[in-house]
């Protein structure tokens, strides 16, 4: 399949699983799951699904497994949305690259404050004793 018609399949397919994860399950382990992308590799009949759980009550691997216990019912909602002669296969992968961000933004986080921390203390141990603190 040539490049641009995988990416325009892969956001459609974004697309409507977004809204069908709004709107269509009604299964309580699936809850509110954002799809972070779509993966449709050499053969198009498989398309692997990047999800994120936000405010889950259940574990992203429970959730996955909900995800994967109904996608025979999105293959055929998308199959039919898409007007797709043969709907590609469905897997669910848990995303790991938010929390990975986000421990990341965190590390920063405590860095910067740590050297904000030292350049402080740094500059309070080169100040003589008798002068006036400098003002910043």
């Amino acid at each position: 399949m040539s490049q641009p018609r995988t990416h325009r399949l892969e956001s459609e397919i974004q697309r409507v699983l977004a809204e069908l994860l709004a709107r269509g399950l009604k299964d309580p382990r699936v809850g509110n799951v954002t799809i972070t992308a779509v993966s449709v590799g050499a053969d198009p009949g498989y398309v692997r699904v990047f999800f994120t759980p936000f405010a889950s009550r259940h574990p992203p691997a429970e959730v996955g497994h909900a995800l994967n216990h109904a996608a025979g019912f999105l293959r055929g909602e998308i199959g039919r949305r898409l007007g797709l002669r043969y709907a590609p296969r469905l897997e669910f992968v848990y995303d790991e690259s938010v929390e990975g961000a986000a421990r990341l933004t965190q590390l920063i986080d405590r860095a910067v404050a740590h050297d904000a921390g030292s350049d402080d203390s740094a500059a309070a141990a080169t100040q003589p004793p008798h002068a006036e603190p400098r003002r910043s």
